[in-house]
């Protein structure tokens, strides 16, 4: 049979690997900073572009897309090229690819401290950069496809399976959760409102996390897990069931972040039952993984490469444990909202997704530069201090989240809260958010080993940036459909699996969100609900820019607890001229959803200037910018027009005339604060803030609310 001569391209992966380790050092160092911040508030000095607010989403898309997603690709284009027997389909493609998501991550860096944000979670980058995704994704799965169509290889290997499932599906993810009414170069709406818009946001933000941080790193870990432990993977039929039972389950799981909200009742248990249904997937993938290393346990002691791995795939195990038993309402009631759940997204992150891309990267840096590892000693230290950075960050959490929801729901012997303060609670939490800033300090730590060890590698060994290799041509033979060969026919046709596994991810995503939308008693309107002032309006903008929401839910559940705290449980109702919603995922401080007339216009002018003068001991950082930033009035008009096209009932031609309605609304406001001693301005941010913040959940009294 003749052999064919070919390379691979190593160049693209050591590209993706060096952004990879450059913005994990990145994003690591701003979550410390802002895990400090918690019981810190001053270390922003003052600079509005490094608040909580801000730099947290940088935190989360720089670990997420820009440390993660490089990794992803790095480690998808050396196995892919493996697997097919090919070089990659185009390196200018590839090239295209790299510079195009590098800078997709640069923007970011440069919109979110700016306050351009959507404020939706994991999907914070506005309109333009939405489009740069995109574009940049299709070439990437252009040249995936491509590579897999001229392999040399007859059936595609289980980690590539992944690798289509993850294309497929966030292409469509993205899609559906960015559509947005673009307002300016800057500014967007969602093109959903309320209860929609929030079921959207956790269908993609969940699947997000699904399959960018998930399906990849199982085809990463199908791929590198037997190569470095020089195993067959433990079983082919096991795979098949993990995959299809993954992809097909997983999509449905979404509303399993939305429990006890305002979201229809069948919605949130299709989320509960399927999310319990995930764990005999994620666990057979888990097992998978770890059994492949069955005979081969004696190496993980001597070999730290195996020890992050399996770590990775523990924690994998854990993560998916926890995940579904989060989702139970029962425990969910005590989990929601509080510092468990960043617990439990740390696992994932630090270590399913962190081990096992350092595991990866020592893995394949001493293969691309043909020389050994200058250090085990050095990578087990790196093993170690991760592990226990890890645990010194999740444990606290843990202790935090379960300290929080026990003292918010705890009532005195007379029937009345016992903690009634908010801030009582944060106080009591401080020591814990300590102790989490010193494990992820640890982390962090360990990343200067990592990169001290791979340089010296590196150095010790030269570069192959085209590796030789050859393989025998693929030859297509005519096989049939046979029975019980089903899966092997299947192999053999990536375009028809890629399809399958649309159709598969599909079912989930349209049960659950078309009869949200088409059917109108999922969503009961509240006549005395009516549009947003432009002064309003205005002000919610700025509590977006200022990523207010980032610490400050925007929903009352139906626990007693909740409305002795926070007023009557939230409507589906008062949601439907909202885009996007803002109901949050965190209360590092109270819920707001009720705020609106809770304290006079002058409460809130100074807790805006110094929040500790008002509530003694707050971890609020300043907002003194506030107060003499002036208000950019000259897209009233731009914004009505959006919301009146998005269906909020705006007069036509009110866009001519809103900002006279915008004055006289803020000129009532600041006559109240110069009466109160305060030297306000009516053009100033502060004033539109103040407007946003008492209105909320003014629109409705209970007893009159009207559903229709």
């Amino acid at each position: 049979m003749q052999v064919e001569k070919f390379n691979y391209d190593n160049q693209i992966v050591k590209q993706f690997m060096i952004a990879s380790v450059v913005f994990a050092i990145v994003g690591m160092l701003v979550g410390l900073i802002i895990a400090v911040q918690l019981y810190v508030p001053e270390l922003n000095f003052g600079i509005q572009y490094l608040t909580f607010g801000r730099i947290r989403p940088l935190h989360t898309n720089a670990v997420i897309f820009a440390f993660v997603g490089n990794i992803i690709f790095a480690g998808v284009y050396y196995s892919l090229q493996r697997v097919c027997k090919t070089r990659m389909w185009n390196d200018r493609l590839s090239q295209f690819h790299f510079w195009g998501w590098q800078l997709i991550i640069l923007a970011a860096a440069i919109t979110l401290p700016l306050g351009i944000t959507t404020s939706k979670e994991y999907a914070e980058l506005e309109w333009p950069i939405d489009l740069m995704i995109a574009v940049v994704w299709l070439s990437f799965g252009a040249n995936m496809f491509g590579t897999i169509l001229k392999r040399r290889e007859k059936h595609i290997y289980v980690a590539v399976w992944f690798y289509i499932a993850t294309f497929v599906t966030i292409t469509v993810l993205h899609v559906v959760n960015s559509i947005e009414f673009p307002v300016s170069l800057f500014k967007s709406y969602s093109v959903y409102a309320g209860v929609q818009d929030a079921l959207v946001q956790w269908w993609y933000g969940h699947n997000a996390v699904a399959f960018f941080l998930t399906t990849p790193y199982l085809g990463l870990m199908y791929y590198f897990l037997p190569k470095a432990a020089n195993r067959p993977v433990y079983s082919y039929r096991l795979s098949i069931l993990h995959f299809w039972a993954l992809i097909f389950l997983y999509i449905w799981a979404g509303p399993h972040h939305l429990l006890y909200s305002a979201l229809p009742d069948w919605a949130q248990s299709l989320g509960t039952v399927f999310s319990i249904m995930l764990i005999a997937p994620s666990w057979g993938g888990m097992l998978n993984g770890l059994l492949t290393l069955r005979g081969a346990w004696d190496r993980v002691r001597d070999n730290p490469i195996l020890k992050f791995m399996v770590v990775a795939v523990t924690a994998y195990g854990m993560a998916t444990f926890e995940g579904p038993m989060l989702s139970l309402k029962s425990v969910n009631a005590i989990s929601h909202f509080t510092d468990w759940t960043i617990a439990h997204v740390h696992i994932g992150a630090l270590g399913w997704n962190g081990m096992l891309s350092f595991g990866i990267l020592y893995w394949m840096v001493p293969k691309m530069w043909g020389t050994e590892l200058y250090s085990k000693k050095l990578a087990n230290s790196h093993f170690w201090i991760s592990t226990l950075g890890i645990v010194f960050y999740a444990v606290p959490m843990y202790w935090a989240g379960i300290a929080q929801s026990l003292m918010w729901k705890q009532f005195t012997p007379l029937g009345v809260l016992q903690y009634p303060n908010f801030l009582e609670t944060t106080l009591q939490i401080i020591p814990m958010y300590i102790i989490r800033s010193f494990g992820g300090l640890l982390y962090f730590a360990g990343m200067f080993m990592l990169v001290y060890n791979l340089i010296k590698t590196a150095k010790a060994g030269k570069f192959i940036k085209n590796e030789e290799a050859e393989a025998a041509p693929y030859e297509k033979d005519a096989d049939k459909l046979k029975r019980g060969m089903i899966h092997r026919w299947l192999e053999k046709r990536p375009v028809k699996f890629a399809l399958l596994a649309l159709v598969v991810v599909l079912i989930g995503g349209l049960v659950e969100l078309v009869p949200t939308f088409l059917i109108k008693s999922n969503i009961p309107t509240i006549a005395a609900v009516k549009p947003y002032s432009p002064l309003e309006l205005q002000g919610r903008d700025i509590y977006i820019r200022e990523g207010c929401v980032s610490c400050h839910s925007q929903l009352v559940r139906p626990f007693r607890s909740e409305t002795e705290r926070y007023g009557e449980y939230s409507k589906a109702g008062e949601y439907v001229y909202d885009h996007p919603f803002l109901w949050g995922s965190k209360r590092t401080g109270p819920d707001l959803a009720r705020e609106g007339n809770k304290y006079p216009n002058v409460w809130h002018y100074l807790h805006m200037e110094d929040p500790r003068q008002m509530s003694p001991g707050s971890i609020m950082p300043r907002f003194p910018w506030l107060l003499t930033q002036t208000l950019d009035i000259t897209t009233t008009p731009a914004k009505i027009n959006a919301m009146r096209s998005l269906g909020v009932p705006y007069e036509i031609g009110y866009e001519n005339f809103a900002n006279q309605d915008l004055q006289k609304q803020a000129d009532v406001i600041t006559q109240d604060l110069i009466k109160n001693g305060i030297p306000a301005e009516p053009d100033k941010d502060i004033i539109a803030l103040i407007a946003y913040l008492q209105r909320l959940g003014t629109d409705i009294k209970v007893n009159q609310a009207t559903i229709k």
